[in-house]
């Protein structure tokens, strides 16, 4: 048997070849990588790719979790918690998007400002609040103006959607309410009667002039609210005609005008009254120039 001789084969290290992806804000980048299968591979040194991974800048919309299962978001103007959740398909809604980061929002869901960062997924971590810190900060040193601008938008967001508010049982935006106008007064008598009911008919649409209602009622009651015909045929009737314009109640109810009294004496009611019926038969009360 021939002597056996021992013959020491060197180790090689099988190296294979990897693609690893660098996410930089959007985009992937795909490089070749040298990956060791032996038992000495040499520790891997950070590249120029990774690090450069590393500073980019992240979006203002959205900014990557701590885990697979959570993100942080990073509120933006226009925003409101229901459309985060819609946009992001947040399981139970706006409800629970709020609930896990009511630390951070405060006791009004309504009220989120631009910057403010929200963990989307899970609970509101330690970090996001110590990040919203940082961002109320730098907001409170925003200009009025753009305070104003922030209202302004978040009051015609409500408006704009106030259908998705509704389906989803999202508190309503809250709205400054403007001033309200003040009240218009009228004087008790004929000029203060004829000029409130032309505000009123501008309201419904009902044609008319100052000229034509009050040349009008000075032919039919000489300007007295409480006039009443208990003569002609009407009287006869049982139906006599009443107040500025000689309205009969069965017109007064028929052409009443909604938001004046129901009585035919009151003035507004029955000017306004009396124009609707005039507007209906004859277009407008200055097409009249006798019994009507």
């Amino acid at each position: 048997m021939p002597a056996k001789t021992h013959h020491r084969r060197s180790k090689r290290s099988s190296l294979t070849r990897g693609i690893i992806a660098v996410s930089t804000g959007g985009a992937a980048l795909a490089l070749p990588v040298i990956g060791a299968t032996g038992a000495f591979a040499a520790p891997a040194q950070p590249t120029a790719v990774e690090k450069a991974a590393a500073s980019t800048a992240v979006s203002g919309k959205e900014i990557a979790g701590k885990d697979s299962k959570s993100a942080t978001y990073s509120v933006i103007l226009g925003d409101s918690l229901a459309k985060i959740a819609r946009d992001h398909s947040v399981s139970g809604g706006w409800q629970e998007l709020y609930k896990d980061n009511r630390k951070v929002v405060g006791d009004n869901p309504d009220l989120i400002h631009p910057g403010l960062r929200l963990t989307i997924g899970a609970k509101a971590h330690k970090g996001a609040e110590v990040e919203n810190e940082a961002a109320d900060k730098a907001t409170s040193k925003t200009s009025d103006s753009a305070v104003r601008t922030e209202s302004a938008d978040r009051a015609d967001r409500s408006e704009r959607t106030g259908n998705d508010v509704v389906a989803q049982g999202t508190p309503a935006a809250e709205v400054e309410a403007a001033p309200a106008a003040e009240p218009v007064a009228y004087t008790n008598d004929l000029d203060g009667w004829i000029k409130e009911s032309l505000a009123v008919m501008a309201q419904h649409g009902i044609p008319g002039t100052y000229e034509g209602i009050h040349r009008n009622i000075i032919r039919e009651s000489a300007g007295n609210p409480l006039a009443i015909n208990n003569w002609d045929i009407n009287a006869i009737n049982g139906v006599p005609s009443k107040g500025l314009l000689q309205v009969i109640d069965p017109t007064f109810q028929a052409y009443h005008v909604p938001g004046t009294s129901m009585d035919s004496y009151d003035p507004v009611a029955n000017i306004t009254a009396a124009c609707n019926y005039a507007a209906d038969r004859y277009g407008s009360i200055d097409n009249v120039f006798g019994a009507y």
